[in-house]
């Protein structure tokens, strides 16, 4: 038996960061996504043992002040993508300028310079992923999935789809149904 699973990533990252800290017993405020406020001071062993935990689920401690800001540009993108109360209506570039407060410039250049890649390609990877778990977990048409993502059109959608993955979105989505008829035949 095959079960479809919907799932949130930042409910999923917030709940294992709350069961790890409250493991191991730390008091702690989540901030926002990525970011959490330790309010007392680690001895280096606790410390240690708190990445070690998170390392398991591949989430790791950021402690250079570029890395931090990089983590918080992908992020911001992650959370404009994925997070549906987020509306942007604004250009990716004013809204991450406005919301981590550097020119965008500073922040592509401090991108590029630590991930080897341009902010633009993380968005589309992160448009495209998005778009495929649209595809596999619920029931838009491409041109919703279009929109919903602030592409301009189904074909520029689907050019980058291809671009990324190798295939059509329209054939991705028919390898899904088929996938689907396999197993409910089983």
């Amino acid at each position: 038996m095959t079960l479809y699973l919907k799932f949130d990533f930042n409910a999923i990252c917030k709940k294992i960061l709350e069961d790890t800290l409250k493991a191991h017993n730390i008091k702690h405020k989540i901030i926002g996504f990525g970011e959490v406020d330790i309010q007392e001071k680690l001895v280096p062993e606790k410390l240690e043992s708190l990445t070690e935990s998170l390392n398991e689920y591949h989430i790791e401690i950021v402690e250079n002040q570029k890395s931090i800001l990089v983590q918080k540009i992908k992020d911001t993108i992650i959370d404009m993508i994925f997070n549906e109360d987020t509306i942007v209506n604004v250009k990716t570039s004013a809204y991450l300028a406005d919301t981590l407060e550097h020119s965008y410039g500073y922040l592509s250049n401090l991108f590029s310079e630590v991930t080897y890649t341009s902010i633009e390609n993380f968005i589309i990877l992160q448009k495209i992923e998005y778009a495929k778990q649209l595809i596999i977990n619920d029931n838009f048409s491409l041109t919703e999935i279009a929109f919903k993502l602030n592409y301009s059109s189904v074909a520029h959608l689907s050019t980058q789809f291809k671009n990324t993955t190798g295939i059509t979105p329209s054939a991705f989505q028919r390898i899904i149904m088929k996938r689907r008829e396999i197993n409910q035949q089983k």
